[in-house]
């Protein structure tokens, strides 16, 4: 935060030792710095905004179904599927891979004093 209140990117105020910033320049700024998701050349638009890039950490499998775990930065992702899923997409432990998230539901959670 720091560099981009120097370079000019985020707007700060501050004193004493504490800088503050406004929560939606920050919002603004990090609308504008994410990167948009590599075309796959399917030419095939999505609905599912909710991509997480990461890699394969863990693939379990039994004859029908797999469970897959995906670290994405800070978050794990976990996704079951079937295993012929999991032979057809090469998954395996090191692998590269893209968790798409579509819900029905999703629930956000806030601290108690921001309100």
């Amino acid at each position: 935060m720091r560099r981009w209140i120097t370079a000019g990117e985020l707007p700060a105020t501050g004193g004493e030792g504490v800088t503050t910033v406004d929560g939606a320049a920050l919002a603004e700024l990090a609308r504008r710095r994410a990167q948009e998701p590599a075309d796959d050349g399917a030419g095939v638009l999505r609905s599912a905004r909710n991509r997480f890039t990461g890699l394969v950490t863990d693939v379990r499998t039994d004859a029908v179904m797999a469970q897959v775990t995906l670290q994405c930065g800070p978050f794990e992702v976990t996704s079951l599927m079937s295993s012929d899923a999991v032979r057809e997409l090469g998954l395996e432990p090191g692998s590269v891979a893209t968790a798409v998230v579509k819900a029905t539901t999703v629930i956000v959670e806030v601290k108690g004093e921001q309100r």
